[in-house]
């Protein structure tokens, strides 16, 4: 008898297949009203039976409803009808099942904005303190300075003395050294201060710039009782600085964000509560043009030319649906959003309550990263400002075990364990995005940079030179 034997297993199992266009589908959710509206420009220009109606900004909301009203609105309440209409078939666009992010492959230049975004992410873990700094961001103006007064501010943002100033206070350190100044004496009093180079003299000279604009030399050594030697080191000193710290980055001006989603109080004679519909004027309208497909197929002779012209019309139809999916995933977490976050809109900012990805994904049946997805990189137009999706969320990693670190605590652990590290064996990013896993805490080694970045730390290279001369000398 044969010691070998064969056994035949049959094996039943599921799987997610990543097609193009589920790929599309994912990449499309992930995209904002403004990446979207370029995106339709470049599937117009190769698709000859797509054609895009223009929404008039005198339109309003109920127009759109009325040719593409869905028959499951998030809430009574709300209006969420797509700004999408003329759905064709096609593809798979449940975003609900998906478990796997696609990474959108385009990129950009980072904006003063988006800078000093990702400082504010690090220095504050409160929600609320994170979305006050975010609409200090969006006070600024074009040289990056923060004129408004605090009365101005505290009536505006709707907080606290004691909160806006203690958030002032942080974020005036924030990179580029100089944002948030009240005015240019500010802004190279502040520069001045990191460099250690505020004296009283140079004090003095900086209530005193009409007397150095008029190139008043005498004067100005006079009032601040030095000699002119002294005197010309100061103003080489301030001629070093940055008057302008928007400027750094390719004089792209901080301009408040761009609505993706727009929230209305309704009127009591319509029942009360919120309307939340897709801002139009960022989101033109795409239909698939049927009688030039009728036209073009019916005088077509050759048989590539009929494919070609059904291909267009599968991929057109498949695209117009993939987008009215988008629009309603869109409005449907934003819709359970609002309705979570209601005590923040009416009564202001000390009501935010703690919410997370899951808390949504849960109540509207959608998967955590469907949500994700949708938060990310979009903005909400509110009585109360213009926020990211995502400032709503509590900002807290959750390891395996269930335990939650906050990102300062996280921020603090990156410090300590840099400040303890071996010279002759310095830790880099990727080495202390194991020691965090190994702590439970699960982390991606480009947030460590961040961290780092924030902190004033240098890189490990950098370190590495730094503390090899320290053991020279």
């Amino acid at each position: 008898m044969s010691d070998f034997s064969q056994k035949m297993d049959l094996r039943q199992s599921q799987s997610l297949v990543m097609t193009p266009q589920l790929q599309q589908a994912i990449k499309l959710l992930q995209l904002n009203n403004q990446e979207i509206a370029e995106f339709i420009e470049e599937e117009i220009a190769e698709n000859p039976l797509l054609e895009k109606k223009e929404t008039e900004p005198s339109e309003n909301a109920s127009d759109d409803n009325a040719s593409s009203e869905t028959n499951e609105a998030p809430r009574e309440d709300f209006d969420a009808g797509s700004a999408m209409a003329d759905m064709g078939s096609g593809g798979n666009t449940n975003f609900d099942k998906l478990d796997n992010a696609f990474e959108n492959s385009m990129s950009k230049p980072e904006t003063l904005r988006e800078h000093l975004l990702e400082q504010l992410h690090v220095a504050f873990d409160d929600r609320r303190d994170e979305m006050v700094g975010a609409l200090l961001i969006d006070q600024l103006d074009e040289a990056g300075y923060l004129r408004a007064s605090t009365e101005e501010l505290i009536d505006k943002l709707g907080c606290s003395e004691d909160r806006l100033e203690r958030l002032l206070t942080k974020m005036r350190g924030f990179d580029p050294t100089g944002v948030f100044a009240h005015d240019l004496q500010d802004c190279l009093a502040l520069q001045l201060e990191e460099k250690g180079l505020l004296e009283e003299p140079t004090k003095i000279l900086l209530k005193n710039l009409n007397l150095l604009a008029d190139h008043d030399l005498k004067a100005l050594a006079e009032k601040c009782g030095v000699n002119e030697t002294y005197l010309a080191d100061i103003i080489g000193d301030i001629k070093s600085l940055n008057p302008k710290p928007a400027s750094d980055y390719d004089h792209i001006v901080i301009q408040t964000a761009i609505p993706d989603v727009l929230m209305k109080k309704l009127p009591k004679n319509l029942g009360g509560g919120w309307r939340v519909e897709l801002n139009n004027d960022t989101l033109p309208k795409v239909l698939v043009n049927q009688e030039y497909y009728t036209q073009v197929s019916n005088s077509a002779v050759q048989k590539k030319d009929k494919d070609y012209i059904s291909q267009q019309l599968s991929s057109a139809s498949w695209l117009v649906k993939a987008l009215d999916q988008r629009a309603q995933t869109i409005l449907k977490v934003s819709a359970e959003i609002i309705e979570q976050q209601d005590a923040f809109f009416n009564y202001g900012i000390e009501f935010l309550k703690p919410l997370t990805l899951k808390d949504i994904a849960e109540e509207i049946e959608m998967h955590e990263s469907t949500v994700s997805r949708v938060t990310n990189n979009k903005y909400i137009g509110t009585p109360r400002g213009i926020f990211e999706l995502k400032y709503f969320f509590s900002t807290a990693l959750v390891s395996e075990d269930g335990t939650s670190h906050s990102a300062t605590s996280i921020q603090t652990r990156v410090q300590t364990l840099i400040d303890e590290e071996d010279p002759l064996k310095v830790l880099s990013d990727d080495k202390i995005v194991d020691i965090l896993k190994s702590e439970g805490i699960d982390i991606a080694r480009r947030t460590v940079a961040k961290y780092r970045d924030a902190l004033h730390i240098p890189s490990s290279v950098q370190r590495r030179k730094q503390k090899k001369n320290k053991l020279k000398d």
